[in-house]
């Protein structure tokens, strides 16, 4: 398998890690849309949320987990933070191993809007 996320996960490509357990990842995004940007992955390989199977949202429930104890890490808890999960083509998913975004360090914008990748 060719997956960024599973290598970040084996130790293959290095990440700074915000936190870590024997389910999740929680590690700083290269690319940050916001003054805190991690990105919150499951250890185990699941493509997007559409192939989640029942068996995986007890680790789905991990990875929330994961985000608020990240949240209160990096000082943001209080003041609040943004959860996004992109989900296919035109959710914009371009790493297709479940994980979500938490963005936040400053007010945030409007969430709505088409991506001007969508002509």
């Amino acid at each position: 398998m060719d997956c960024l996320f599973c290598k970040i996960v084996k130790g293959e490509i290095p990440s700074n890690k915000v936190l870590e357990n024997d389910k999740v990842l929680v590690f700083h995004d290269i690319q940050p849309a916001a003054p805190v940007h991690v990105l919150i992955i499951p250890k185990k390989h699941i493509a997007s949320m559409n192939v989640a199977a029942d068996e995986d949202f007890a680790l789905i429930g991990e990875m929330h987990r994961a985000a608020q104890q990240a949240a209160a890490e990096l000082g943001i808890s209080d003041s609040g933070f943004r959860l996004i999960n992109n989900c296919g083509r035109d959710g914009e998913q371009t790493v297709f191993h479940l994980h979500y975004h938490l963005l936040g360090g400053a007010r945030l914008g409007a969430l709505t809007g088409l991506s001007s990748s969508h002509g």
